[in-house]
C-alpha cells in the first residue's frame, strides 16, 4: 500500500467508520501532532477521537483532493453532517515513515 492508499484507508476506517483501533494498524506510536487540540502520541488520538465520535455519531470527513509526494500526502476535504451539509472545510498535512503517520498538521475552515 502506498502513502496516499494508507491515508485514505485511515479516514475510512478511523474518521468514518469511526473504528479507533484503526490506528493501531495506520498511526505511529509516537505520532507527532501539531494541532493543539489533540495530545502527541497515537494513544491522545485515540483518546480524543473516542470522545469526539460519542459526542458526534453522525461526524463523517469527505476527501475532496489528495495530492501525495515522497512521505507527505495532503488531503482537503470537508466535515459534512447527516444531510450532507458542509459544517468544515480542511486541510491535513501528513508525513509518514516506514509506511505509517508519523505526523500532522492541519488548517481549518468553519463554513
Amino acid at each position: 500500500m502506498d502513502n496516499k492508499e494508507t491515508v485514505i484507508k485511515m479516514y475510512e476506517e478511523f474518521f468514518n467508520a469511526h473504528q479507533v483501533d484503526a490506528a493501531l494498524k495506520y498511526v505511529r506510536e509516537d505520532y507527532i501532532q501539531h494541532n493543539p487540540g489533540v495530545g502527541q502520541g497515537r494513544k491522545a488520538l485515540i483518546d480524543a477521537f473516542r470522545q469526539k465520535f460519542q459526542d458526534e455519531p453522525g461526524f463523517r470527513l469527505v476527501i475532496q483532493k489528495i495530492i501525495a509526494e515522497d512521505d507527505m500526502v495532503a488531503v482537503y476535504l470537508k466535515n459534512v453532517d447527516d444531510e450532507g451539509n458542509t459544517k468544515c472545510r480542511v486541510v491535513d498535512i501528513y508525513r509518514l515513515q516506514d509506511g505509517k503517520l508519523a505526523e500532522h498538521w492541519d488548517v481549518l475552515q468553519k463554513s
